[in-house]
């Protein structure tokens, strides 16, 4: 088999996967030791045969999660835009690096273009920002941002002669917060988890009293993070209370937008969940999620500022790498990273954008909250189920209700059945002592009727359950 031949049986096994039959099931499901009994992972070398890869890439697309599939609703992500397919598999053929414009030029000034769009539509004035490899390590830049801002000191001499630095998080806010104050040094016992309320929203009034503890205690409230879409509930922090405190206590507020930031797409729902986020210092968003551009595609925003990534990131002798084309007003976006190497992610969130825009993606988000809405109403309709929590945004928490037996047990093996029989992956997340089932919706292939077809499934393979249950 030679190259063109191993290509097209490629391009082949692809276009067939793209087009499967959704009514079938999302997974084909092994144990672990049936996979591992299948792939037969340990089989001996044989440089040079393309055909034993073929087997192995078949095996990939038939025993793993399709996540195009309308009963994928467990993550945040799903199957990817046709657009950024096309740009993964371009700078896969590619193969280059954008850390300087001399290895990645066309791909420097893509990202840069994008990231002017996003300033502007965020509303951020002379500002700036990067590509990262997603919004756990955008968090920690714009947390490590604000620290290097309390002091100038911080980058070149450490924390040791600092007073102590104490950040802000919703309780609900991302587990990356608490990895930001490890890697930083600021220490997990110095991120203060906020209070919040029924609905997962920080409250303001607990933060005061925090904020002033901590300068009773003279230490400096360096940072606030508000999340735009907590991971289990969809809370959104209230941005403008904040930002009246971050003038009254001088701390970087950051707006960790992974999930929900999606909303500054459609001028309705940012008034209504985003108000007040151009008057923040940091804003970042994951285009892999409900956008759909496929995983990774995330930018980070830096408001009022031109130098701060560079000035905080860059360090140690890159001459032998960096030029800066300066005298073309390019500058090479690895200086101002915090990794060296940096993958070409920049084409596929161009073409995405030029292919939907911001028009396209709003009616997307808007009709992934229709479609939520629906799943809401089932929810309240069916006797056998109930609320977990009040849905804020995209997000529909929800349990099984069991006539005997412990509920979150129930549950749990509910989910497990529907999963090893390839009919649905929902997510599941404790809210206090309750599991809950989490319930997403940002795949293009689901209707009103996918929505309903879900709820049939969970509810039949419930009532089977409770029935073998019982005997």
């Amino acid at each position: 088999m030679d190259q063109n031949e191993l290509l097209q049986k490629i391009f082949s096994l692809l276009s067939e996967y793209i087009q499967q039959d959704t009514k079938k099931p999302f997974l084909e499901y092994k144990s672990p030791k049936e996979l591992t009994d299948i792939l037969q992972l340990d089989r001996e070398n044989t440089e040079g045969d393309f055909s034993r890869l073929i087997g192995w890439v078949e095996q990939y697309l038939n025993f793993g999660i399709r996540s195009n599939h309308p009963g994928f609703v467990n993550r945040m992500w799903a199957g990817a835009n046709l657009p950024s397919m096309i740009g993964e598999l371009v700078t896969a053929v590619s193969n280059t690096s954008a850390c300087t414009y001399e290895s990645a030029p066309v791909s420097t000034l893509m990202e840069n273009y994008m990231l002017g769009q996003m300033l502007q539509l965020v509303g951020y004035k002379s500002g700036e920002g990067q590509m990262t490899t997603g919004s756990s390590n955008a968090n920690m830049i714009a947390m490590m941002v604000a620290r290097n801002r309390c002091n100038d000191h911080i980058k070149t001499q450490g924390l040791a002669r600092c007073p102590r630095l104490v950040a802000f998080v919703n309780g609900n806010a991302h587990y990356s917060m608490d990895k930001a104050a490890n890697i930083l040094g600021i220490g997990t016992e110095n991120l203060i988890k906020v209070d919040y309320n029924e609905r997962g929203e920080m409250l303001i009034e607990d933060l005061v009293e925090k904020l002033d503890q901590c300068l009773d205690d003279s230490a400096v409230p360096f940072f606030v993070a508000a999340t735009a879409g907590t991971t289990v509930r969809g809370a959104y922090d209230p941005i403008e209370p904040l930002i009246a405190l971050k003038k009254k206590y001088g701390f970087w507020l950051h707006v960790d937008g992974a999930w929900g930031g999606a909303a500054i797409m459609s001028d309705r729902l940012r008034q209504k969940y985003l108000k007040g986020l151009d008057e923040s210092n940091s804003f970042t968003c994951d285009f892999h999620k409900m956008l759909g551009s496929s995983l990774m595609c995330n930018f980070l925003l830096i408001n009022r500022s031109k130098n701060t990534l560079q000035n905080v990131l860059a360090g140690g002798d890159g001459s032998y790498l960096f030029r800066n084309c300066e005298e073309d007003d390019v500058i090479d976006l690895g200086t101002r990273s915090l990794q060296c190497g940096r993958r070409v992610d920049a084409l596929k969130w161009f073409l995405d954008w030029k292919y939907y825009g911001k028009e396209g993606f709003g009616k997307r988000i808007e009709r992934y909250l229709e479609l939520i809405e629906t799943a809401e109403k089932i929810v309240a309709e069916t006797e056998e189920l109930e609320f977990v929590s009040p849905r804020v945004s995209f997000n529909l928490c929800f349990r099984y209700l069991p006539k005997h037996g412990d509920i979150n047990t129930f549950n749990q093996q509910l989910r497990t059945r529907l999963y090893t029989k390839g009919r649905t992956l929902v997510g599941l997340a404790f809210i206090k002592e309750k599991l809950t089932m989490r319930l997403l919706i940002c795949n293009q292939t689901i209707d009103e009727q996918e929505v309903q077809r879900f709820f049939d499934d969970l509810l039949a393979e419930a009532r089977l359950l409770e029935a073998n249950s019982g005997n």
